[in-house]
């Protein structure tokens, strides 16, 4: 500024320069300057679809009631929908336990129909459960009459209050000697779930549904609660509804299952959900038959998704598949900006950490000469150096996994099952990745390099791909129940953790006297020892203590008893022995005998089952 025409002395402190001032500056400079137009960045449109306002109540028509059955792992859930549909599901279940959300459409002898929608008790899935009774119109709690209120009853209980949904209580397994009914409805109490024997308003229906026993008792008392609950829906209009569960086809490609609730399905329509959207090309029932339409109430499974949505994304209907797009860019764009506006948050922390830190340092500077200044910096600089280089070489435990499980619902229950990892110190667990279908070629690829682990849930692996992995030696684990799943990580990772070492005492000597003898050329320091304790084995290890310091540990090079060498000396006897190194003796050191036995660690990580 000081060789242009500019006049310094007009201009005042923090003032912006003249446009004429800057060209000239930069001309000083030898270049040319180029300018910039400042663009404005346009608010978007809002181009999503959202529910419909409450219908007309003049516009509703009856529908079947959504029944959501709750309860305990193994407490009969799935065979009493097998008894109410005479079918087997439960015979076909990984360990006996259902690992999936089903619905199912039961039509009673009555006429009357009734959607059950059958979700797990084991811990593992207990988003599962709040998704099945967010769906729901009333929740039958299946209790088994021996075990009694379990762990996941009473969470079965929080799902069903947090919902707004009323409780009919099965007591199943009534049929077993040691069944007690009225310990259930006692244990039930504890938890606000008053029966109607103690003058409340939930009924209680004793069944076994093993033998059939009272199911109708049971079907009855669902549709009267449902008549007393004046179930209705607006069958017309645009669909809207819930995907209960997701899942790839190998022949149909993306899959939902869904429940409707407003509106009438059919073929065609134009659906969205989360981030994916569909053209509905085929619908089927629970039992794989083909559905010319779906109303309200009813379960349906869904084909014609360009991508797998997640399962509890709300459904609804769209004009066209333009539309379709538009929303899916618009929740796409969303997604991104509050991304951003996480990623600037964090990067605006940074900054001013670094900032206080730059001026913490700064600050015992001020009265330094310049020299002293560049030394301290150079020492800080030296310091840093040293800081990195430990970072790079330390060897932190570390196992990667991947996660390809069959349906949506089962990956989340794993990784809600993940998110409970609390032992970073020991081995820091890394998830690579996670998604849905059968393990591929690019899961073995992201596993060989970062020397990770492939766990499949409900998948396959087909032959071409187990022989990729052996050649890789990528280890590719199979599970199709959760537990053994969680289990098979857990040694896993204990697996990575170091083998500690422990000794156990053989024997026990006290050292009488010392003395040497000529070997060849050289001097042997001997001690003639008595043993106390126990028995001294020449093969095993030894250690000298004098004091309580262990001053040397390794192997003897002799044992003898008398003149002989011998491989064993007994409490009681004396003999002579020497080291393999040759460390001076004094009368009254303690000579230990002892073996080493290697003890593998187990991780600290409780998964909680």
């Amino acid at each position: 500024m000081l060789n242009t025409e500019i006049d310094l002395d007009v201009i005042e402190r923090d003032s912006v320069l003249d446009e004429e001032w800057i060209k000239q500056i930069i001309k000083k400079f030898g270049m040319k300057p180029r300018w910039a137009k400042l663009k404005e960045e346009k608010v978007k449109e809002n181009k999503d679809a959202v529910r419909r306002p409450p219908p007309d109540p003049s516009l509703l028509t009856p529908k079947p009631p959504v029944v959501t059955i709750l309860g305990h792992v193994d407490h009969g859930k799935t065979t009493l929908l097998d008894s109410l549909r005479k079918t087997q599901v439960a015979a076909m279940e990984a360990g006996g336990i259902t690992q999936h959300i089903g619905a199912f459409l039961v039509q009673l002898p009555s006429g009357e129909k009734i959607t059950f929608l059958d979700t797990p008790g084991h811990a593992a899935f207990s988003a599962m459960r709040a998704r099945g009774t967010h769906v729901t119109d009333l929740v039958i709690l299946v209790v088994a009459a021996e075990d009694g209120v379990m762990k996941q009853t009473v969470e079965s209980i929080q799902h069903a209050k947090n919902a707004k949904v009323p409780i009919i209580v099965a007591i199943n397994k009534c049929d077993k000697r040691e069944a007690d009914p009225d310990r259930v409805k006692k244990e039930l109490l504890a938890h606000d779930v008053v029966c109607e024997e103690y003058g409340g308003d939930v009924q209680t229906i004793h069944i076994s549904a093993l033998k059939d026993d009272n199911l109708m008792a049971l079907a009855e008392a669902t549709v009267t609660l449902a008549e007393v609950l004046e179930l209705k829906a607006d069958f017309t209009g645009p669909v809207e509804g819930t995907i209960i569960e997701s899942r790839t086809d190998k022949g149909k490609g993306p899959v939902t299952t869904a429940i409707i609730q407003r509106g009438t399905l059919r073929k065609g329509c134009i659906l969205v959900a989360g981030k994916s959207w569909a053209k509905v090309r085929l619908m089927f029932d629970e039992n794989g038959r083909v559905m010319e339409m779906a109303s309200p109430g009813m379960p349906v499974e869904i084909v014609g998704w360009k991508e797998v949505p997640s399962a509890g994304e709300d459904i609804l209907e769209v004009d066209s598949e333009q539309r379709a797009r538009e929303v899916i860019d618009w929740r796409g764009y969303v997604e991104q900006q509050e991304k951003i506006k996480k990623d600037l948050e964090v990067i605006e922390a940074k900054q001013k950490e670094h900032t206080d830190s730059y001026k913490k340092k700064r600050e015992g500077m001020i009265n330094m000469t310049w020299r002293e200044r560049q030394n301290a910096l150079y020492k800080a600089k030296r310091h840093m150096c040293m800081r990195l280089k430990e970072k790079v070489t330390s060897d932190k435990n570390k196992l990667p996994i991947i996660i390809k499980g069959d349906v949506d619902g089962s990956v989340e229950a794993i990784l809600n099952i993940l998110d409970t990892y609390d032992a970073d110190e020991e081995c820091e667990l890394d998830v690579l990745n996670f998604g849905i279908g059968d393990i591929s070629e690019n899961d073995l690829n992201l596993a060989e390099t970062f020397q990770g682990v492939v766990y499949g849930f409900n998948v396959n692996a087909s032959k071409s791909i187990q022989q990729l992995a052996s050649k890789k030696d990528i280890k590719i684990k199979i599970h199709n129940i959760i537990y053994r799943l969680i289990e098979d990580l857990h040694e896993e990772l204990s697996c990575t953790l170091p083998s500690t070492v422990e000794e156990h005492i053989l024997g026990e000597a006290v050292i009488l006297a010392t003395f040497e003898v000529t070997v060849g050329k050289k001097k042997v320091p001997v001690a003639g020892c008595r043993v106390q304790k126990g028995q001294l084995e020449k093969k095993m290890k030894f250690k000298l203590i004098r004091n309580g310091d262990v001053i040397w540990s390794g192997y003897l090079s002799s044992l003898k008893h008398h003149q002989d060498d011998v491989p064993v000396v007994k409490t009681g006897m004396d003999c002579g022995l020497s080291l393999e190194k040759n460390v001076e003796f004094q009368v009254g050191d303690k000579i230990v005998c002892f073996n080493e036995k290697k003890i593998e660690q187990k991780i600290s990580w409780n998964p909680g089952f």
